[in-house]
Protein backbone atom coordinates (compact mmCIF):
# COMPACT_ATOMS: atom_id res chain seq x y z
CA UNK A 1 0.00 0.00 0.00
CA UNK A 2 1.43 3.37 -1.02
CA UNK A 3 1.87 5.94 1.74
CA UNK A 4 1.28 9.65 1.12
CA UNK A 5 3.18 11.46 3.87
CA UNK A 6 3.47 14.97 2.43
CA UNK A 7 1.66 17.39 0.16
CA UNK A 8 4.54 17.07 -2.30
CA UNK A 9 4.05 13.28 -2.48
CA UNK A 10 0.34 13.74 -3.09
CA UNK A 11 0.93 16.20 -5.92
CA UNK A 12 3.70 14.12 -7.47
CA UNK A 13 1.51 11.01 -7.41
CA UNK A 14 -1.26 12.73 -9.34
CA UNK A 15 1.01 14.83 -11.54
CA UNK A 16 0.14 18.36 -10.41
CA UNK A 17 2.30 21.34 -9.41
CA UNK A 18 3.25 22.06 -5.80
CA UNK A 19 2.96 25.73 -4.87
CA UNK A 20 3.45 25.32 -1.11
CA UNK A 21 5.08 22.44 0.79
CA UNK A 22 2.28 22.18 3.37
CA UNK A 23 -0.96 22.95 1.51
CA UNK A 24 -2.41 22.44 -1.95
CA UNK A 25 -5.65 23.13 -3.81
CA UNK A 26 -6.06 20.82 -6.79
CA UNK A 27 -8.45 20.28 -9.69
CA UNK A 28 -9.07 16.62 -10.38
CA UNK A 29 -9.34 17.40 -14.10
CA UNK A 30 -5.60 18.22 -13.98
CA UNK A 31 -4.64 14.81 -12.61
CA UNK A 32 -2.87 12.42 -14.91
CA UNK A 33 -5.05 9.34 -15.63
CA UNK A 34 -4.46 6.73 -12.94
CA UNK A 35 -5.68 3.34 -11.83
CA UNK A 36 -7.40 3.05 -8.49
CA UNK A 37 -5.36 1.96 -5.50
CA UNK A 38 -5.66 2.11 -1.75
CA UNK A 39 -3.24 4.53 -0.13
CA UNK A 40 -2.46 5.49 3.45
CA UNK A 41 -2.64 9.25 3.89
CA UNK A 42 -0.77 11.25 6.53
CA UNK A 43 -2.37 14.54 5.44
CA UNK A 44 -5.80 16.14 5.80
CA UNK A 45 -8.03 16.08 2.72
CA UNK A 46 -11.31 17.79 1.88
CA UNK A 47 -12.43 16.37 -1.47
CA UNK A 48 -15.31 17.87 -3.44
CA UNK A 49 -16.44 15.46 -6.15
CA UNK A 50 -18.72 16.75 -8.88
CA UNK A 51 -19.56 13.62 -10.84
CA UNK A 52 -19.67 9.86 -10.51
CA UNK A 53 -16.23 8.47 -11.23
CA UNK A 54 -16.07 5.05 -9.68
CA UNK A 55 -16.52 3.50 -6.26
CA UNK A 56 -14.77 5.15 -3.35
CA UNK A 57 -12.93 2.68 -1.13
CA UNK A 58 -12.84 4.02 2.42
CA UNK A 59 -11.46 1.37 4.73
CA UNK A 60 -13.48 -1.71 3.72
CA UNK A 61 -16.55 0.27 2.62
CA UNK A 62 -17.49 1.27 -0.93
CA UNK A 63 -19.42 4.43 -1.73
CA UNK A 64 -20.92 5.69 -5.00
CA UNK A 65 -20.17 9.34 -5.69
CA UNK A 66 -23.00 11.80 -6.14
CA UNK A 67 -23.01 15.36 -7.46
CA UNK A 68 -21.64 17.85 -4.95
CA UNK A 69 -20.33 15.29 -2.48
CA UNK A 70 -17.65 16.11 0.09
CA UNK A 71 -15.51 13.40 1.62
CA UNK A 72 -12.99 14.29 4.33
CA UNK A 73 -9.95 12.44 5.61
CA UNK A 74 -7.61 12.86 8.54
CA UNK A 75 -4.03 11.55 8.82
CA UNK A 76 -3.84 7.81 9.30
CA UNK A 77 -6.81 6.91 7.09
CA UNK A 78 -6.83 4.64 4.05
CA UNK A 79 -8.44 5.94 0.88
CA UNK A 80 -8.64 5.05 -2.79
CA UNK A 81 -10.86 4.97 -5.87
CA UNK A 82 -11.70 1.50 -7.20
CA UNK A 83 -11.69 1.41 -11.02
CA UNK A 84 -10.86 -1.05 -13.76
CA UNK A 85 -9.51 1.55 -16.21
CA UNK A 86 -7.50 4.76 -15.75
CA UNK A 87 -9.70 7.68 -14.67
CA UNK A 88 -9.53 11.43 -14.30
CA UNK A 89 -12.22 12.75 -12.01
CA UNK A 90 -13.98 16.09 -11.87
CA UNK A 91 -13.97 18.30 -8.83
CA UNK A 92 -11.55 19.94 -6.44
CA UNK A 93 -9.58 19.10 -3.37
CA UNK A 94 -7.88 20.79 -0.43
CA UNK A 95 -4.91 18.93 1.01
CA UNK A 96 -2.91 20.20 3.98
CA UNK A 97 -0.28 18.75 6.26
CA UNK A 98 -0.70 18.76 10.08
CA UNK A 99 2.46 20.90 10.34
CA UNK A 100 0.61 23.77 8.62
CA UNK A 101 -1.82 24.18 11.53
CA UNK A 102 0.58 23.27 14.33
CA UNK A 103 0.54 25.98 17.01
CA UNK A 104 -2.52 27.72 15.54
CA UNK A 105 -6.08 28.02 16.83
CA UNK A 106 -7.17 25.70 14.04
CA UNK A 107 -4.62 23.13 15.17
CA UNK A 108 -5.98 23.26 18.71
CA UNK A 109 -9.58 22.80 17.52
CA UNK A 110 -9.16 20.39 14.60
CA UNK A 111 -10.45 17.47 16.68
CA UNK A 112 -13.77 19.26 17.10
CA UNK A 113 -14.52 18.62 13.41
CA UNK A 114 -15.86 15.10 13.93
CA UNK A 115 -16.63 14.66 10.24
CA UNK A 116 -12.97 13.87 9.58
CA UNK A 117 -13.66 10.46 11.13
CA UNK A 118 -17.07 9.87 9.50
CA UNK A 119 -17.43 6.90 7.20
CA UNK A 120 -17.64 7.53 3.45
CA UNK A 121 -21.34 6.58 3.39
CA UNK A 122 -21.85 9.48 5.81
CA UNK A 123 -20.43 11.97 3.30
CA UNK A 124 -21.75 15.51 3.00
CA UNK A 125 -24.06 16.29 0.06
CA UNK A 126 -24.18 19.94 -0.98
CA UNK A 127 -26.65 22.20 -2.70
CA UNK A 128 -25.39 24.33 -5.59
CA UNK A 129 -25.21 27.38 -3.31
CA UNK A 130 -23.34 25.49 -0.59
CA UNK A 131 -20.86 24.13 -3.10
CA UNK A 132 -20.23 27.69 -4.28
CA UNK A 133 -19.28 28.74 -0.75
CA UNK A 134 -16.84 25.84 -0.43
CA UNK A 135 -15.30 26.65 -3.79
CA UNK A 136 -14.89 30.30 -2.82
CA UNK A 137 -12.78 29.27 0.18
CA UNK A 138 -10.64 27.06 -2.06
CA UNK A 139 -10.26 29.93 -4.54
CA UNK A 140 -9.10 32.27 -1.76
CA UNK A 141 -6.51 29.75 -0.62
CA UNK A 142 -5.33 29.32 -4.20
CA UNK A 143 -4.88 33.11 -4.52
CA UNK A 144 -2.57 33.02 -1.50
CA UNK A 145 -0.66 30.06 -2.90
CA UNK A 146 0.14 32.03 -6.05
CA UNK A 147 1.59 34.90 -4.01
CA UNK A 148 5.10 34.91 -2.66
CA UNK A 149 5.20 33.35 0.81
CA UNK A 150 5.52 35.96 3.56
CA UNK A 151 4.80 36.20 7.29
CA UNK A 152 1.05 36.58 6.63
CA UNK A 153 0.65 33.56 4.35
CA UNK A 154 0.14 30.92 7.04
CA UNK A 155 -2.31 33.04 9.03
CA UNK A 156 -4.48 33.85 6.03
CA UNK A 157 -4.50 30.28 4.68
CA UNK A 158 -5.33 28.79 8.09
CA UNK A 159 -8.15 31.32 8.45
CA UNK A 160 -9.63 30.25 5.10
CA UNK A 161 -9.29 26.55 5.99
CA UNK A 162 -10.98 27.26 9.31
CA UNK A 163 -13.87 28.96 7.48
CA UNK A 164 -14.17 26.09 5.01
CA UNK A 165 -14.35 23.54 7.85
CA UNK A 166 -16.90 25.68 9.72
CA UNK A 167 -19.03 25.72 6.57
CA UNK A 168 -18.78 21.94 6.32
CA UNK A 169 -19.92 21.71 9.94
CA UNK A 170 -22.87 24.02 9.23
CA UNK A 171 -23.88 22.00 6.17
CA UNK A 172 -23.63 18.76 8.13
CA UNK A 173 -25.95 20.28 10.74
CA UNK A 174 -28.36 21.09 7.90
CA UNK A 175 -28.02 17.54 6.58
CA UNK A 176 -28.93 16.12 9.99
CA UNK A 177 -32.11 18.25 9.92
CA UNK A 178 -33.09 17.39 6.34
CA UNK A 179 -32.59 13.70 7.11
CA UNK A 180 -34.73 13.85 10.24
CA UNK A 181 -37.04 11.04 9.11
CA UNK A 182 -34.14 8.67 8.42
CA UNK A 183 -32.43 9.72 11.63
CA UNK A 184 -35.63 9.11 13.62
CA UNK A 185 -35.67 5.53 12.36
CA UNK A 186 -32.06 5.11 13.46
CA UNK A 187 -32.91 6.58 16.86
CA UNK A 188 -35.79 4.12 17.25
CA UNK A 189 -33.49 1.22 16.35
CA UNK A 190 -30.88 2.46 18.83
CA UNK A 191 -33.45 2.69 21.64
CA UNK A 192 -34.64 -0.84 20.85
CA UNK A 193 -31.09 -2.22 20.81
CA UNK A 194 -30.31 -0.41 24.05
CA UNK A 195 -33.43 -1.76 25.76
CA UNK A 196 -32.66 -5.32 24.67
CA UNK A 197 -29.07 -5.02 25.86
CA UNK A 198 -29.70 -3.63 29.35
CA UNK A 199 -32.73 -5.82 30.12
CA UNK A 200 -31.28 -9.04 28.70
CA UNK A 201 -28.28 -11.15 29.57
CA UNK A 202 -25.72 -9.32 27.42
CA UNK A 203 -25.03 -6.58 29.93
CA UNK A 204 -24.03 -9.06 32.64
CA UNK A 205 -21.92 -11.08 30.19
CA UNK A 206 -20.24 -8.26 28.26
CA UNK A 207 -20.38 -5.31 30.65
CA UNK A 208 -21.63 -1.78 30.10
CA UNK A 209 -22.20 -1.06 26.39
CA UNK A 210 -20.17 1.62 24.65
CA UNK A 211 -21.23 4.19 22.08
CA UNK A 212 -19.03 2.37 19.54
CA UNK A 213 -20.94 -0.87 20.16
CA UNK A 214 -24.27 0.62 19.08
CA UNK A 215 -22.69 2.62 16.24
CA UNK A 216 -21.32 -0.64 14.85
CA UNK A 217 -24.73 -2.30 15.18
CA UNK A 218 -26.26 0.53 13.14
CA UNK A 219 -23.39 0.52 10.59
CA UNK A 220 -22.31 4.05 11.49
CA UNK A 221 -19.03 5.56 12.63
CA UNK A 222 -18.97 6.38 16.37
CA UNK A 223 -18.59 10.13 15.80
CA UNK A 224 -21.40 10.34 13.23
CA UNK A 225 -23.65 8.24 15.46
CA UNK A 226 -22.85 10.41 18.48
CA UNK A 227 -23.50 13.63 16.56
CA UNK A 228 -26.77 12.24 15.16
CA UNK A 229 -28.07 11.30 18.63
CA UNK A 230 -27.11 14.70 20.05
CA UNK A 231 -28.90 16.52 17.20
CA UNK A 232 -32.04 14.39 17.54
CA UNK A 233 -32.35 14.25 21.34
CA UNK A 234 -30.29 17.07 22.81
CA UNK A 235 -28.28 14.62 24.95
CA UNK A 236 -25.24 12.51 24.16
CA UNK A 237 -25.42 8.83 23.27
CA UNK A 238 -23.28 8.10 26.33
CA UNK A 239 -25.79 9.88 28.58
CA UNK A 240 -28.68 7.95 26.98
CA UNK A 241 -26.91 4.67 27.70
CA UNK A 242 -26.14 5.63 31.30
CA UNK A 243 -29.69 6.90 31.90
CA UNK A 244 -31.18 3.64 30.65
CA UNK A 245 -28.84 1.59 32.85
CA UNK A 246 -29.71 3.75 35.87
CA UNK A 247 -33.42 3.34 35.06
CA UNK A 248 -33.08 -0.45 35.17
CA UNK A 249 -31.06 -0.16 38.38
CA UNK A 250 -33.85 1.88 40.02
CA UNK A 251 -36.41 -0.78 39.13
CA UNK A 252 -34.22 -3.52 40.55
CA UNK A 253 -33.56 -1.60 43.76
CA UNK A 254 -37.28 -1.04 44.39
CA UNK A 255 -38.55 -4.44 43.25
CA UNK A 256 -36.21 -6.63 45.31
CA UNK A 257 -34.02 -6.83 48.38
CA UNK A 258 -30.97 -7.87 46.37
CA UNK A 259 -27.68 -6.47 47.69
CA UNK A 260 -26.34 -3.51 45.77
CA UNK A 261 -23.26 -5.54 44.79
CA UNK A 262 -25.40 -8.21 43.11
CA UNK A 263 -27.35 -5.60 41.16
CA UNK A 264 -24.13 -3.88 40.12
CA UNK A 265 -22.67 -7.17 38.89
CA UNK A 266 -25.81 -8.01 36.90
CA UNK A 267 -25.62 -4.61 35.19
CA UNK A 268 -22.07 -5.18 33.99
CA UNK A 269 -20.14 -3.19 36.61
CA UNK A 270 -16.83 -4.76 37.55
CA UNK A 271 -16.79 -2.95 40.87
CA UNK A 272 -19.83 -1.99 43.03
CA UNK A 273 -18.11 1.31 43.84
CA UNK A 274 -18.23 2.24 40.13
CA UNK A 275 -21.97 1.55 40.08
CA UNK A 276 -22.52 3.57 43.26
CA UNK A 277 -20.55 6.51 41.90
CA UNK A 278 -22.46 6.56 38.57
CA UNK A 279 -25.79 6.17 40.36
CA UNK A 280 -25.07 9.05 42.73
CA UNK A 281 -23.89 11.29 39.88
CA UNK A 282 -27.16 10.67 38.04
CA UNK A 283 -29.68 10.49 40.89
CA UNK A 284 -28.07 12.63 43.59
CA UNK A 285 -27.97 9.84 46.18
CA UNK A 286 -26.42 6.40 46.60
CA UNK A 287 -28.36 3.24 45.66
CA UNK A 288 -28.89 2.42 49.34
CA UNK A 289 -30.16 5.92 50.08
CA UNK A 290 -32.50 5.74 47.08
CA UNK A 291 -33.92 2.39 48.21
CA UNK A 292 -34.41 3.55 51.81
CA UNK A 293 -35.99 6.85 50.82
CA UNK A 294 -38.34 5.22 48.33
Amino acid sequence: MKKISTVQEYNDHFGVETLHPLVSVVRFEDFKPHLGAKMLYEVYCVLLKDIKCGNLMYGNTTYDYHDGTIVTMAPGQVYGVETQTPVRGKGRGLIFHPDLIYGTELGANIRNYHFFSYESREALHLSLKERGQIETCMDNILVELHREIDRHTKTIICREINLLLDLCQRFYDRQFITRHEVNSDLLTKFESLLHEYVTGTEIAEKGLPSVSYFADKLCLSPNYFGDLIKKETGVTAKDMIQNRVIGVAKQRLLASDEPVGIIADSLGFEYPSHFTRMFKNNVGMTPVEFRNKS
